[in-house]
């Protein structure tokens, strides 16, 4: 995958001088081994939990909070108060934080010594008051942290844990993160469009565009060795149509799609960015566009938006990297049509060419295929043809409401077509919506949630939950306990929230 070495999670401990040299050096052993057990957890791949440091004066945590904040490799903090830390001492550092944080609610200690237990052991022994006294703080700095709350080694923590920690790194892919934009986006569109400034002040990232010129001459520098080279790859990798190998009748419209792809990643290395867009209104210099070479930039870890959608190519980028390692990849996609039978109302997505075969099911190789596009007036595009794997996903869309962003999510479960689909020529997911087919799609409609989204089963609502909370911005949940009529006050309760709590930063 394009991205940085995995980031860390400083975990931080809390106590005070209160206690004498031996409790607090007591204090600091839990605090380390604590710390080595979620490092070394295999339940934990979002970030490394790496021990910090034991905090005891206001001077040591303002050091270490800004130290964080200007740590390249620290995505987050985990933040537990094994005794009493008066809280007054981490308004400083805290109010200064910009980095992601993650409260702790644990013991050394899961069970009570009954037959022992003493004022030296309750001394020695309170989160439970501590962490209360730093939760108290953290309300009134209005710190929009993760809460966990259960013992240090159980599974349920850890999978909590690495939920926020996957939110964490992907924020902190994104924070200086370039977005190449060929273009500009579909004319006429309203959903593509947005505040780009806005977009680099509240999450991070920088959108810039480029000619479609600069591509074709990328294009053109393509030895053809290498353009002979990865299109035997894809013969290799893939289930290729006769008329595309090596002696076939269109294997010339394979070593196009293979220039494109090369020409592609040489821009995207020059300009070291994460993610693309790209419009189909805009093929100068291009037979064809792009989709073979999308789908395989995608599968390497890209972001992508169609038709100049840099905030749809943005959210991808983030749920790859948030989704790195687990089972079922991430794309970009469409709610493009619907199975409107009232006993089983289905979505089918899919895209004009650019759906990643991360998320394609498994047992067979996506078959290669060139087929008309029908629109863009260029070449046929070569493209990867798939089902998409049944299970539980996401389908999510970043929205630009003017005075704040919004992450609509809907829970949904893919399933297998009950027939065939030979005509389409596209690769495709079909999917069941929670709570049901007209209450997700209404409330997704009210959401103004957009046509593009980003499709995965790796990463889980959870993960966009800590997200949301860590990028500020407003999450609108269409899941299993979803009733339309308390959705849509909560759209405009939340229109007035965000309009009060981030006043005219956008």
């Amino acid at each position: 995958m394009h991205t940085t070495d995995t980031p860390e999670i400083w975990f931080l401990c809390g106590s005070q001088h209160l206690y004498g040299p031996g409790p607090l050096k007591q204090v600091a052993e839990n605090a380390q081994k604590i710390a080595a057990t979620l490092g070394a957890s295999p339940r934990i791949q979002g970030a490394r939990v790496i021990y910090k440091a034991l905090l005891t004066t206001p001077a040591e945590i303002t050091r270490i909070m800004a130290a964080a904040d200007a740590g390249e490799t620290c995505a987050g903090l985990i933040l537990w108060m094994h005794t009493f830390s008066p809280a007054k001492m981490w308004i400083r550092g805290l109010a200064a934080l910009k980095k992601p944080l993650l409260h702790l609610h644990t013991q050394f200690h899961r069970d009570l010594p009954w037959g022992t237990i003493d004022m030296d052991y309750m001394n020695l022994h309170q989160s439970a008051h501590g962490d209360r006294e730093a939760a108290h703080l953290h309300t009134r700095l209005r710190l929009d942290r993760k809460i966990v709350v259960g013992h240090w080694t159980e599974p349920q923590v850890h999978d909590r844990i690495d939920a926020w920690a996957r939110a964490a790194r992907a924020w902190h892919d994104w924070q200086g993160a370039r977005i190449l934009r060929l273009d500009d986006n579909m004319r006429q569109v309203a959903v593509t469009e947005g505040d780009k400034v806005a977009a680099e002040i509240r999450l991070g990232f920088t959108v810039n565009s480029h000619g479609i010129g600069d591509l074709a001459e990328r294009i053109a520098a393509v030895p053809e060795k290498a353009a002979d080279a990865l299109a035997a790859d894809c013969l290799a990798a893939y289930a290729p149509a006769p008329a595309l190998r090596k002696n076939g009748a269109r294997h010339a419209s394979l070593r196009d799609a293979a220039r494109i792809e090369l020409g592609l990643r040489a821009l995207l290395d020059e300009t070291g960015a994460k993610a693309l867009t790209d419009t189909f209104e805009v093929l100068h210099g291009l037979n064809q566009l792009p989709g073979l070479p999308i789908q395989r930039l995608m599968a390497d870890g890209y972001g992508f938006g169609g038709e100049g959608d840099w905030k749809t190519a943005a959210l991808v980028r983030a749920m790859k990297v948030m989704g790195r390692g687990l089972k079922g990849g991430a794309s970009f996609m469409e709610d493009y049509t619907y199975h409107l039978d009232p006993a089983n109302p289905l979505v089918l997505g899919a895209h004009m060419l650019e759906v990643c075969p991360t998320i394609a099911a498994p047992g067979r190789k996506p078959s290669l295929e060139i087929h008309p596009l029908g629109i863009g007036g260029k070449g046929d595009p070569v493209r990867l043809v798939f089902d998409a794997r049944p299970g539980d996903a996401v389908n999510a869309s970043l929205i630009d409401l003017g005075n704040h962003f919004r992450l609509v999510v809907n829970e949904v479960t893919a399933i297998k077509p009950p027939r065939p689909l030979p005509r389409l020529p596209v690769a495709r997911a079909l999917w069941r919506c929670r709570p049901d087919f007209r209450t997700a799609l209404a409330a997704w409609l009210h959401a103004g949630g957009a046509h593009h989204t980003a499709f995965s089963h790796a990463v889980t609502t959870e993960m966009l939950e800590d997200f949301a909370a860590i990028a500020g911005i407003e999450l609108a949940l269409i899941d299993r306990d979803t009733r339309l009529g308390d959705f849509k006050t909560r759209l405009r309760l939340n229109d007035h929230y965000y309009a009060t709590a981030q006043g005219l930063r956008n």
